[in-house]
This record gives C-alpha cells, structure tokens and sequence, in this order.
C-alpha cells in the first residue's frame, strides 16, 4: 500500500481533515493556522505548517480563494519608464521576494508601467481582476499615488522606503539618513573640512532623508555645508558628471564628496576625470548602493551596501503578515546599510591644513 491511502497506482490527496486528525486539532483551529489569523499561537501555526509538509498537503487555490477572499499572491508593479532606477537591485530583489513567498505557499505577481500613473492604472487592474492580495511598493514616494491608491481600495502594501505622511503605512527601510551621516563623519576624521554632497531626486523620500543625514554629519562634525557644492535631482552617470562638474568649478571646490547614489559617484569620477583631478588622490568620494560597478571604478568606490536580497525576503514576509490582519505599528522595521571601504575616499597625500590645494585650484 502506498501513503496518504494511494490506490491503483495514484496518491490520495491529504485533506485538512487528514491534517486535523494526525495533529489531534480542530479543523477550525488547522485552516486559521494554515492561513495566517492572527488569533492562532505562532507555536501552533508552525506546528501545523510542518506537519502539512511532512504529510504533503497542498491547499486548493480556488477552494481557499473562495473560502478566504485571498489569492495567495504578491503584487509588484515594476516602473521600467527609467531603468536605473530598478538596475541595481532588481534581479536580487526579485528572487527574494519570490524565495520568501514561496516559503509560504504563495505566489508573486509582477507587473511592468512606463511611470507612475500607468503604475497606479496597473495595480487598480490587477485590484479588480483580484490577482493581488497586497502590494509591495519600492522607490516609496514622498508623496506617493500608490499609497493613496491602496488605501481607498482598503488593499494590503507594505512601502520598501518611507513616505510623507506615515500614517496607515507599514514598511521596511534602509537607514540611508545614517549613512549619509556616518559617510561625512568618516570623512572629517580624515581632515576634510570641505565636503560637497550630491542627491537623488526629492520626488522620492529617500532624498529627503540622506540630506538631512548628511546636514546632521555636518553639525556632529562642526562643519558648515556650503550651498555652492551641493547639488540634487540627480539619478544616473550622465546627470552625475554634470553635477559634478558644477560643484568641483566652486570658488572653493570640495576635497571629498558624498554622493546619495553609486550611479551619481560614478558620474562625478567622471567629471572628475575630465577636469584633470583623480578620485582617490585629490578628491575623496563615498556613496550608497553597493551596486556591482562601484567594485570596478578606477579606484573602487567607497560605498554603503544594501542586501537587496533580504529586503525583498524581508517584505514578502511583512506583506504576508499584513495581510493576514497584523497591525501595521508592529511591520515597520528599519536596518543599517554595511559600508564597504575601498580606495575611493583615502587621499594619501591630503594634507587637511592646507587650505588651498594646488590640484583642486589648478
């Protein structure tokens, strides 16, 4: 005889009564387990999750659809309208969405706009075609049409960023205010007195955040920011170099630069480059992403990490608890970006009392 009852060659499929049987429960007590109701104990929901998958039992999607009004799956809608800005850290996290949710028995659902109102369009369809049970938002909006979206359709999201307004919103976020902070801290322990800053677009939160992070390492360090080498709205290498150029023409030029983004860094080497100074000898630069081409600049870029991979593990597991009816004071969680010291912001031959550089005023 084979398992689970098999006969004539086929298996019997485990039922939540098969379930309810061996664990000694209820079958109430095994179907809330199973889905996720916040009134069963966490030691009885993982009971009930191993046995499940030691016996091999799989859900009916539709069944459970029409008994729970759930679907069991993610929705993501990608911007593709500028591709740096999902480049990065896309492929890492995609798989650890698509890892966590699977963890779960649940699916993702992915879909592409050419900009945010086409972004708010597509996930209002994927609402009323009920493909989505919530939503993961990334690049949070400081003043985002997407919350606004899920909070009149009363639909589950969970923000990977901040917004303007936090109220009814849970998220998950990188500290990058504390970066930015920690990277001008950084820098005047080296003797920097001058240090410019270059940031993203204020369309998004995270731009508010890394420029007060960086006025607050200004103060810690005594540090007065000077206007005139500080530029924003910056996204990609091309608006990067262009910055860079205006801020390294300053009356008083920086010697260290801190830069919101690894892409508007990579911008700056070259504006850098093509005015006759060298990043890592007469200019210091540090930033943020951790993307793949900071580790093969000339020099290797200075930079804070992101393990997009955990984040993305991280949300599909917020998501999921959001959505079923954990109170979202308690899924708002913010980690530390990891920086990784390269050769990017140590000038061997700075000398930090020499007010006028000779490379930098040349």
């Amino acid at each position: 005889m084979q398992p689970n009852g098999a006969s004539n060659g086929t298996t019997q499929r485990v039922t939540i009564n098969d379930l309810a049987e061996a664990l000694g429960l209820a079958k109430g007590t095994v179907s809330r387990a199973l889905n996720g109701y916040p009134d069963i104990a966490e030691s009885t929901r993982a009971r009930v999750t191993r046995t499940a998958e030691r016996m091999g039992y799989r859900p009916l999607a539709q069944a459970q659809a029409i008994r729970t009004g759930r679907v069991r799956s993610l929705g993501l809608v990608l911007n593709t309208g500028n591709a740096d800005l999902h480049r990065p850290f896309l492929t890492d996290f995609l798989d650890g969405i698509s890892r966590a949710a699977s963890e779960e028995s649940w699916t993702l659902t992915v879909s592409t706009a050419t900009g945010v109102e086409d972004e708010v369009t597509s996930m209002g369809r994927l609402i009323d075609e009920r493909k989505a049970d919530g939503f993961i938002l990334p690049r949070a909006m400081y003043d985002d049409p997407r919350v606004a979206l899920c909070k009149a359709r009363e639909v589950p999201f969970i923000l990977y960023g901040r917004t303007g307004d936090p109220e009814g919103c849970a998220w998950y976020d990188i500290s990058g205010e504390d970066a930015m902070r920690l990277a001008v801290l950084r820098l005047a322990g080296f003797g920097h007195k001058r240090i410019g800053f270059i940031n993203g677009s204020r369309d998004y939160t995270y731009a508010h955040l890394r420029h007060d992070g960086f006025l607050a390492g200004m103060a810690e360090a005594g540090l007065e920011a000077n206007p005139t080498t500080m530029a924003e709205g910056v996204l990609d290498i091309p608006a990067g170099e262009a910055a860079g150029r205006r801020i390294l023409s300053a009356d008083a030029p920086p010697t260290a630069v801190v830069c919101a983004l690894d892409l508007a860094a990579l911008g700056l080497y070259r504006a850098a480059d093509g005015m006759g100074r060298q990043v890592g000898r007469d200019l210091a630069v540090i930033a943020y992403d951790g993307i793949p081409d900071s580790a093969v600049a000339n020099p290797p870029l200075t930079t804070f990490s992101v393990d997009n991979k955990a984040a993305g593990q991280r949300l599909a597991r917020l998501l999921i608890a959001r959505i079923r009816g954990i109170d979202l004071t308690h899924l708002r969680e913010l980690a530390p970006a990891h920086l990784i010291a390269r050769q990017s912001d140590l000038l061997p031959d700075f000398d930090p009392d020499q007010t006028t550089r000779a490379k930098l005023n040349a």
